[in-house]
């Protein structure tokens, strides 16, 4: 198992961080991770540090995230569906980087004042939505842990989040247990997965609104990792094509 793999197993999402600024090292890592993003498709992901105002006062947050300075803003188009899923992809590989590396993440879609961001935008753009990181105590707070349970005491069965016409191989099984790990908005796992004549597929019911199409691009990205690698296509219902490692039977 990787490094990115065990970060699948290990993240969750932390709303209470503590107030201190990120160590040099830290932001020159995240930096390095954004820088080497650059040029896969249109997409815009910025790290702002320090910027206490989108996220202070219980207005704001309702209470749900406390000691938030630093964040990655998802910038784009929010109509341009593609561009919002590849977002999600390549937030959550950032998200995943950044557990490796022992900071705390969390994706928020609504609970922050965007009026506040530091962030200069051009016609058409619009924050779709920031992944909060920085450093966090070993255990969850008491909020945290109850926030945490209300939220995945629904998470879906790995049964209702596929279908194949035959045996599901082991590393399409793999790559499913990832996806039940992959965060989605209220954890409503929109994201279901066809196994067809060994052919995969991912798609949703409506992939406008309601962050359906970021939370495509996440769920990709877990099954690519816990299937053991290979390369989607984007779009709703876009194929999955399976890289099969060196002395490893199908």
């Amino acid at each position: 198992m990787n490094e990115l793999q065990r970060a699948i197993y290990r993240r969750c999402s932390r709303r209470k961080y503590l107030d201190v600024p990120l160590d040099p090292t830290d932001v020159e890592s995240l930096k390095g991770l954004i820088q080497e993003l650059g040029g896969k498709g249109d997409r815009s992901i910025r790290l702002v540090l320090d910027n206490h105002e989108a996220f202070k006062g219980f207005r704001k947050s309702y209470g749900m995230l406390t000691g938030v300075r630093n964040y990655i803003a998802l910038v784009g188009n929010k109509s341009d569906v593609i561009e919002v899923e590849e977002l999600g992809y390549y937030g959550e590989w950032l998200v995943l980087q950044a557990t490796a590396l022992g900071l705390g993440t969390c994706w928020v879609g609504g609970t922050f004042d965007r009026r506040s961001c530091a962030l200069d935008l051009i016609r058409g753009e619009s924050i779709l939505c920031v992944i909060t990181v920085g450093y966090v105590a070993p255990k969850l707070s008491k909020r945290e842990a109850l926030i945490h349970r209300v939220v995945h005491r629904k998470t879906k069965l790995l049964d209702d989040m596929y279908e194949s016409n035959v045996a599901a191989p082991n590393w399409f099984l793999a790559g499913m247990k990832a996806v039940q790990r992959a965060p989605s908005a209220v954890n409503r796992q929109p994201v279901f997965f066809t196994y067809n004549g060994g052919v995969v597929a991912a798609s949703v019911d409506r992939i406008s609104g309601d962050y359906n199409a970021l939370d495509l691009g996440i769920a990709k990205l877990h099954f690519e990792l816990g299937a053991g690698g290979g390369e989607w296509d984007f779009g709703n219902g876009a194929e999955y094509r399976r890289i099969v490692p060196q002395n490893t039977s199908p």
